[in-house]
């Protein structure tokens, strides 16, 4: 493993250790129109897979995960060590590549906190 991936793996850790439990729940209606950021790239259908993996499911599923799409090596390696939750959610989008340096996703990440409260919130809906 890479020091900066090591790094990384350790910051994440410790941010969620101590941030985890501060995270407030979102509101679905308003990450709706938050995720309208992400369609281009992303969709909540099951099986349908665009530039990047469905999100249908995603909470509960190991990073780099999808059947039928071509990860990283940085997002297949972060996914052996991690799962989708609301504090790994959050986290990663916020700066995804600081938390998987290497990741394919060019979105640089959501600044405001409730944005991202939001969209998680959304994605609960399509989650089993």
């Amino acid at each position: 493993m890479r020091v900066k991936s090591a790094l990384s793996i350790i910051t994440f850790t410790a941010a969620v250790a101590l941030a985890g439990p501060a995270l407030a729940d979102g509101d679905a209606a308003k990450g709706e129109k938050v995720f309208n950021k992400c369609k281009a790239c992303h969709t909540v259908e099951a099986g349908k897979n665009k530039v990047g993996p469905n999100l249908h499911n995603i909470l509960g599923r190991k990073p780099g995960s999808v059947e039928g799409f071509r990860y990283s090596k940085a997002m297949e390696e972060f996914g052996a060590n991690h799962t989708w939750n609301d504090e790994t959610l959050h986290t990663y989008l916020e700066k995804p590549k600081d938390l998987v340096p290497g990741t394919k996703m060019a979105f640089v990440g959501l600044n405001k906190e409730d944005d991202r409260d939001d969209v998680i919130a959304y994605l609960k809906q399509f989650s089993e």
